[in-house]
């Protein structure tokens, strides 16, 4: 019996923490050449089905909230170089679920990522908000 209601109330905390996660989504403030564009990203039942989004000429940003066994594992961010021939990765973090919030710039602090040809900055900072909240 005692480990029945352990089951139970594993099962009601699976179910509350995935609730929780609906609500929430990845936003993330990208900065090149003096532009500020603000990206929302939610999670995906793969982290493959998340194409990155250009920034400028020259970046590609991708943002992933990677799931795992139903539970989020880590949110991943990633800066391309977009080459002619193709998209070469030149910056990666990686941030444990769920992050620390609370802090002026996010979870992740300003991040800044060089470009090593033409000497641009891209900056970005990130953050976990409720679905629908405004900032």
């Amino acid at each position: 019996m005692h480990l029945l209601i352990r089951f139970l109330a594993a099962l009601g905390a699976g179910f509350l923490g995935q609730s929780c996660l609906a609500a929430d989504s990845l936003v993330c403030h990208v900065t090149y050449g003096g532009e500020t564009q603000t990206m929302r990203a939610d999670t995906a039942p793969s982290p493959y089905q998340i194409s990155p989004v250009a920034v400028g000429s020259y970046f590609l940003f991708r943002m992933v909230v990677e799931r795992n066994a139903g539970s989020l594992a880590a949110v991943k961010l990633y800066t391309y170089a977009d080459r002619d021939e193709t998209a070469v990765p030149i910056h990666v973090a990686e941030f444990p679920y769920p992050p620390v919030a609370g802090r002026r710039h996010g979870f992740t602090g300003i991040q800044r990522v060089y470009e090593p040809v033409r000497d641009g900055e891209l900056e970005y900072w990130c953050e976990m908000r409720k679905r629908g909240a405004a900032k």
